[in-house]
Parts: structure tokens; C-alpha cells; sequence
């Protein structure tokens, strides 16, 4: 193949599978409703299971669930007859996930739910199979064709099952009034732990505090930006900032006045400057800072007061960006 045929075919498949997923919505009925809130309404967890690739999709939704409040087990369909099948309680939701729906593993494991009285949500890709025809919920993932050379290889079937778990999550997310305070809580760790949990107030007290008052001279401005080395001071009337000089505003100020040493600080202030809750996601001060196209933010208490400051390089090395 060329260049330009691999490009082609590439783009071939992945429309094929964005179609296999848009195609999901037509397919949303009562038993999707009916599913969700069986979930939601569960008493105990969600079981997950599946055969061959299937079963992978399946890891995958017990995760997302997992980690929005959706307290879920991953069972793998062929460990399931030989002995895992202890692990469905009474009072769970099993969720089967299938491409034919007719595996003889699937074929063995629905008797014991119906007899063990667990209610069981079908993710299937085939209607007239006998895991649609058994389960109480079924959520059609049928797809015309695999994105794959000759219609082998799961690829759309596989991401109609992936995407109809988000589907469903993300409802139950929804439903639940599942905040990102509550996602911090099961996110302690790594990049994604710090976004929903750090906040301005972890990374302020690191940095010094640069203040002058509007009266102060040019030279105490300087030497008040370039000693606390964050490119910034606050000006202040007591401990409330009223305005900001940046090394760039003193830059303009020696471009615009033949002599700035006699200047004051409120001369060449920016007044209003943005201001900052200590107990802010330090995320939400990047974004504010990008908005505001602005290197450094300060940061105030629930009472106004001036506390310290915070640059815009603190939050990037924290793996936040």
C-alpha cells in the first residue's frame, strides 16, 4: 500500500466505527431507562462479565464505574463456570456483554442468575439471540458490519460496547449528582489526582509576598519585584490589594516617562487586578489566568485579605495544564 492508501484506509475505519457509535442513539429505548435506574437503585454492585473481547470492554466499563461512584466487579463469562460465579450476590446487577449473545458460557451462566433472582442487563449485538431473549434489559449494539478486512476482527462491535458503557455511566454520573469533589476522592494520585484536588491554597504559601503600598518609589518597586522573583507586586492599602505592577508595566512605564524614578507605584498600577479564593482548584486559577492572559494571579482569604501570590509556572510543573 502507499502513503496515501494507508491514510485512506486508516480514515475508512475509523469512520466506519464513529458510525457504529452514532448509529447507538436510535437504539435508546425503555429498557435503557429501566437499566439505569436498576443500577442506580441497586443495592449491592454491578457485575460485569463477558468472553473474548467482550471481556476486555467489560475491564474497562467496571472501571469507569468504579471511579464515578458505581461500585462494580469485572467476572470473566469463562471463570464463571468453573467456580467465580460466588462472587454474584443477591442483590447485584450483572451485566453481560456480547457481540452473538449465544456463547455456550452465556448459555450456562443465565439459568443461575434467573435462579439466584439477579436482575441482568444484556449489552448485545444481536436481537434474536439467546442472551437478548433472556435478559430483563437489552441495550442493542448491533452494528452492520466490523470496521476490519473482511468483517472479521471485533473493532465497531467492540465500540459500541465501550461506548454504551459510557452511556451508561455517565447517566448514573448525572443522576447521582456525582460532583468532582466526589471523583477527587477516588483520584488521590498522579496528574489526574492532582487537577481535582490541589488547590491554590498548596501552592502560594511556597512563594514569598510581594506587596508596596500606592506611595512607594520606583525603587522599592524594583527592588520588591525583583527580590521576591515572581515578575509581580501587589499594591496595597493595608492588607487589601488595590492594584498590580508587573515587570512589563515597568517596562511600558520607562518607555512612556523619560524619568520613572520619580514616580510612585499608583502612578503606573494596573488597578483591579484579579484576585484569587485560597481554597480555589489551583486548575480553575489556570484556566482564569489563560482567559486573563496573565502570568500570576493573587490570591485572597474568604475575607478579602491578601495572602500571598500564585504563578502560573507553580501550577504547569504540578503536571497541571
Amino acid at each position: 500500500m502507499t502513503k496515501d492508501e494507508i491514510i485512506q484506509y486508516a480514515t475508512k475505519v475509523l469512520n466506519e466505527e464513529a458510525n457504529s457509535v452514532s448509529r447507538l442513539a436510535g437504539y435508546l429505548d425503555e429498557d435503557f431507562v429501566s437499566a439505569v435506574e436498576e443500577i442506580e437503585g441497586c443495592k449491592g454492585r454491578v457485575i460485569v462479565t463477558g468472553i473474548g473481547k467482550s471481556a476486555i470492554i467489560g475491564q474497562k466499563i467496571v472501571g469507569t464505574f468504579n471511579s464515578t461512584g458505581t461500585p462494580a466487579v469485572f467476572m470473566h463469562a469463562a471463570d464463571a463456570v468453573h467456580g467465580d460465579l460466588g462472587i454474584i450476590q443477591k442483590d447485584d446487577v450483572v451485566i453481560c456483554l456480547s457481540k452473538s449473545g449465544n456463547t455456550p458460557e452465556i448459555a450456562i451462566l443465565i439459568p443461575f442468575l434467573k435462579e439466584n433472582g439477579n436482575r441482568l442487563i444484556a449489552i448485545v449485538g444481536a436481537m434474536d439471540s439467546l442472551l437478548a431473549k433472556e435478559a430483563h434489559y437489552v441495550l442493542n449494539c448491533t452494528v452492520e458490519r466490523e470496521a476490519s478486512p473482511n468483517n472479521l476482527a471485533p473493532t465497531s462491535s467492540a465500540m459500541a460496547q465501550l461506548a454504551m458503557g459510557d452511556a451508561l455511566a455517565s447517566t448514573l454520573i448525572k443522576m447521582r449528582g456525582f460532583t468532582s469533589e466526589d471523583f477527587a476522592k477516588v483520584h488521590p494520585g498522579g496528574i489526574l489526582g492532582r487537577r481535582t484536588r490541589m488547590k491554590v491554597s498548596d501552592l502560594y504559601k511556597l512563594n514569598e509576598i510581594p506587596a508596596v503600598n500606592a506611595d512607594a518609589n520606583m525603587q522599592e518597586v524594583i527592588l520588591e519585584i525583583s527580590g521576591k522573583r515572581l515578575g509581580v507586586t501587589a499594591v496595597v492599602d493595608g492588607n487589601r490589594v488595590i492594584g498590580a505592577i508587573t515587570d512589563g508595566d515597568l517596562r511600558r512605564a520607562i518607555q512612556k516617562h523619560k524619568v520613572i524614578m520619580s514616580l510612585k507605584a499608583k502612578d503606573i498600577m494596573t488597578t483591579r487586578p484579579k484576585t484569587i479564593h485560597a481554597d480555589t482548584l489551583a486548575v480553575d486559577a489556570l484556566e482564569i489566568m489563560k482567559k486573563h492572559h496573565i502570568t500570576n494571579i493573587f490570591v485572597v482569604d474568604n475575607d478579602g485579605v491578601y495572602v500571598g501570590v500564585v504563578h502560573i509556572h507553580d501550577i504547569i510543573k504540578e503536571g497541571i495544564y
